[in-house]
């Protein structure tokens, strides 16, 4: 059964804009190779941290939505966990409320 989720991750601010887009698609891409289907991507850019993280207190945020198997999540953990790019991530399940949250966010940034 596909599950709706949202992932947000930090990359470390030392990334040209080349190196960062690079990153993103990385992951992207070990989410389309496990068969996820990919909702929404953000890119919300360089942001100050609400406290340091590796003596860094700038990163480049990025939110990606994604319908997936269960399983699929532990992957792209890993696959997080592993790259030193990548300073913090969080994914969370949408629950039916969530996802519809979601979908009327999204559909209020397409037409602002």
């Amino acid at each position: 059964m596909m599950n709706q989720y949202e992932t947000v991750f930090i990359l470390t601010p030392v990334l040209s804009d080349v190196q960062m887009k690079e990153t993103v698609e990385k992951f992207k891409g070990i989410l389309a190779a496990q068969g996820a289907e990919i909702v929404n991507e953000e890119n919300w850019g360089l942001k100050k941290l609400a406290y340091p993280i590796e003596k860094k207190s700038t990163g480049f945020y990025t939110l990606l939505e994604f319908k997936a198997e269960p399983t699929v999540v532990d992957k792209l953990e890993i696959g997080f966990r592993r790259d030193e790019r990548v300073i913090r991530f969080l994914t969370v399940k949408l629950d039916k409320f969530a996802a519809a949250y979601a979908e009327k966010r999204r559909n209020n940034k397409k037409e602002a």
